[in-house]
Formats: structure tokens, C-alpha cells, sequence
């Protein structure tokens, strides 16, 4: 994977932490004659002077016992660096690649108690700070109430955002929004643009469940129940639709076999 900027492509920690794995246990497979000696292999079996069932089988057995041994005794890569220590409690403080993404956390492997921080978008486990790491912590923030509910903003898997009511709207970034200065009043007015932009893409709601909606989406109207998705016919209008048949189409969805990944040619 790589992060794009300007035109210009740089890897992300994930690839960065991928890349130093392969390296450290593929070593002769990731070396440029690698390639070249292959190519030249290939040459040989064109021309008739290399049979190519001998050629795959020197190759493989070696990578097998390598996959092998890999996957036996090789440890998890995070990528991890030691920052240093919280300035406070003198918990360890670090930076790995997590389940989610790159990220801070206070307190060491045999620590109990351990926090967690998801990375700002543009920073990078190869270059963060002690400082930038504990300003991490410093989220979620509390900005102030609107209608009585409180707003918050905080960093989360997908970037930063403000929370209002249980609904996430994320923030700006481009337009120079940032989780640790964006004020209530900014808040607010991102609040119910997303409020707005919801209501406008909602079509129908059903007294039965509320949770089952009818939606106006990017490729046309859909039904939304939970986690799934269920599409609508293209000859019905879905104002139109009723309860019982929003819940032939939901089994439909339900029922229909899964397709499995294109193979990349």
C-alpha cells in the first residue's frame, strides 16, 4: 500500500512494516538479480534447453521450508518504536501498527492497563514524537452541548471527528479542521450539514422497526436494515414500498450466494 500526496506516492507504515518482514525472511526472493535470474530461466525453457517442472521444483521446495519456518517461529510485525515514558505515571509510551491502523499506546507488553490513540492522518509510527504521542491522549475533547447533548471530537479508525447524540461526523481535514482546536461552533455547523444531508437521503421509515429505512444512495434507492443491504427492483418505487415487501426483499438479500473476488489477471 502506498499514501498519496500531491501526485506523489509514498508508502504507508503498513507497507513500510510489510516490506522490512519480507526483507528480514525473503530476503533472496526480494533481491533484484531475483527477477532477472528468472527471466532468464524463462528464456531458456522458450528455447527448449530447460525443462519447466525442474526449474518450479528448485524453486519451490527451498520457499516452501522458508513459508514453513516463517510461519512457525516468526513473530507478529508491528513495527514498534519506544517513544519513551508518560512524563506523570512513567508508563511506557510507544507507537506500533495495530489492528486498526498505526497507533500510540501508553503502557508496556506486561502492563495491565493499557491506552490506546489512533495516529493523525499524516503521521507516520517511522517519525512520531513523544510530544506528538501524548498530545494523542489529550482526546476525546469535549467541545460543549448542542440542544442539551454533548459534542465531543476525537481521532478515530477513519480519521478525526465530532460525536453529537451517537452519530460520528467527521471532520475536514483539507479545510484545515482539527480535533484538537475545531470549536463548538464548527461543530455544529458540520452537525447539521450531515443532519441535513441524511434527511435528504432518507425516503421511507417503517412504524415496525425503525431501524429498517429506506435510502436514497449513491447508485439510486436501497434498503438499509442493519448491516445489510438490500437493492430495489428497478421497476418499483420504493415511496411505494410496503412493510411486507421490504421484508421479501431484505430475505432475498439474505439468501443470495455471495460473489468471490475477481482473480486479477
Amino acid at each position: 500500500n502506498a499514501g498519496q500526496e500531491r501526485g506523489k506516492l509514498f508508502p504507508t507504515d503498513i507497507g513500510l512494516v510489510v516490506n522490512d518482514f519480507l526483507l528480514e525472511h525473503f530476503q533472496n526472493i526480494l533481491d533484484y538479480n531475483f527477477t532477472a535470474d528468472v527471466e532468464g530461466e524463462f528464456d531458456v525453457i522458450a528455447r527448449g534447453q530447460l525443462d519447466w517442472r525442474a526449474m518450479l521444483k528448485r524453486f519451490y521446495a527451498p520457499f516452501k521450508e522458508t513459508v514453513d519456518t516463517t510461519m512457525e517461529h516468526a513473530e507478529r510485525a508491528s513495527g514498534e518504536r519506544i517513544l519513551g515514558v508518560h512524563p506523570e505515571s512513567g508508563a511506557q509510551i510507544l507507537c506500533r501498527i495495530g489492528r486498526y491502523g498505526p497507533m500510540a499506546q501508553i503502557g508496556g507488553p506486561d502492563d495491565e492497563e493499557k491506552q490506546y490513540a489512533s495516529l493523525l492522518p499524516g503521521q507516520s509510527i517511522e517519525t512520531l514524537t513523544l510530544e506528538e504521542a501524548l498530545d494523542l491522549f489529550k482526546l476525546p475533547r469535549t467541545l460543549g452541548e448542542m440542544e442539551g447533548k454533548k459534542v465531543t471530537a476525537a481521532i478515530g479508525r477513519f480519521g478525526p471527528y465530532v460525536r453529537y447524540d451517537g452519530k460520528f461526523v467527521s471532520l475536514k481535514v483539507d479545510d484545515g479542521d482539527d480535533p484538537y482546536t475545531v470549536t463548538l461552533e464548527r461543530a455544529v455547523e458540520l452537525i447539521k450539514a450531515k443532519i441535513e444531508a441524511d434527511a435528504k437521503a432518507l425516503i421511507k421509515v417503517f412504524e415496525e422497526d425503525e431501524t429498517v429505512r429506506v435510502l436514497n444512495g449513491r447508485y439510486g434507492p436501497y434498503i438499509k436494515a442493519g448491516k445489510l443491504n438490500a437493492k430495489i427492483p428497478k421497476e418499483e418505487k420504493p415511496e411505494d414500498l410496503t412493510w411486507e415487501r421490504v421484508q421479501e426483499l431484505i430475505e432475498e438479500a439474505k439468501n443470495r450466494p455471495k460473489r468471490g473476488r475477481r482473480k486479477k489477471s
